[in-house]
């Protein structure tokens, strides 16, 4: 398993840095989060050894699990990229995991309160619902674009938050280019507002390239290291198989 887990984190590493210099970036700039969801905790150990730092989980109760499983590892850096209920923000934040999936504003007052109650400070990214082929919206999650710069001032303005930036899916049925062209521009007016904002969170398995070439500064990947997954209810997620390669 580690064989291939090293081999898989090699090619896509080299994906990255192919798609970087093909897009006249340095592949220092795109950084990897891999998105452990459904694996064991020992898989993120073996690809920890190898260097990888950034790990994605998309359930607070597995991601609070491998943290706790993986607590001798303190280099690791966890993040969340489901959808988050606003009665387990606490757990989240007490991790110290970035969260990706701020869609709403009553989950950035949980946060915030969190936040302040652990003094701790957490990055945030604002997640974006780029919709689909035929413009219609709520496939993907997210917040609709016209939200989106509310959303940002109002994680801007909480003490204890930090906005890093937004993330999104690509629309299912749709080439991701076009969708990640308009991400990056609803990125690049966040970011004059808000100068902290200076990552994006896009490009899974089977699209990575499109996102880098649009900006990305963070690529979800899951499937590309890990394996395609069983379970039919990755299909909705931020990293599943229905977009990877």
């Amino acid at each position: 398993m580690q064989h291939s887990l090293a081999g898989d984190l090699q090619a896509v590493r080299a994906r990255i840095d192919a798609a970087a210099r093909a897009a006249g970036r340095d592949p220092a700039g795109v950084r990897l989060l891999a998105v452990s969801k459904t694996w064991p905790a020992e898989d993120v150990r073996a690809l920890a050894a190898l260097g990888q730092e950034h790990f994605a989980e998309n359930r607070v109760q597995e991601l609070t699990g491998k943290a706790a499983a993986l607590a001798d590892l303190p280099d690791l850096r966890w993040h969340l990229v489901g959808q988050l209920q606003r009665n387990k923000a606490a757990a989240v934040v007490r991790l110290g995991a970035s969260v990706h999936s701020v869609d709403r504003l009553p989950l950035v007052a949980a946060l915030a309160r969190a936040a302040e109650h652990e003094e701790r400070l957490v990055d945030v990214y604002v997640q974006v619902d780029l919709g689909g082929p035929e413009g219609e919206l709520g496939q993907r999650g997210g917040a609709v674009p016209a939200e989106v710069p509310g959303l940002a001032d109002a994680v801007g303005e909480a003490a204890g938050l930090r906005l890093r930036g937004l993330m999104a899916v690509a629309p299912r049925g749709e080439e991701p280019a076009p969708a990640f062209a308009r991400l990056a521009e609803l990125a690049a007016r966040v970011r004059s507002d808000h100068p902290t904002a200076s990552e994006l969170s896009a490009g899974m398995s089977g699209d990575l390239e499109a996102a880098v070439a649009a900006g990305a500064t963070v690529v979800r990947v899951g499937t590309a290291l890990f394996g395609r997954r069983a379970l039919a209810s990755d299909a909705d997620s931020t990293e599943g198989p229905l977009r990877s390669s």
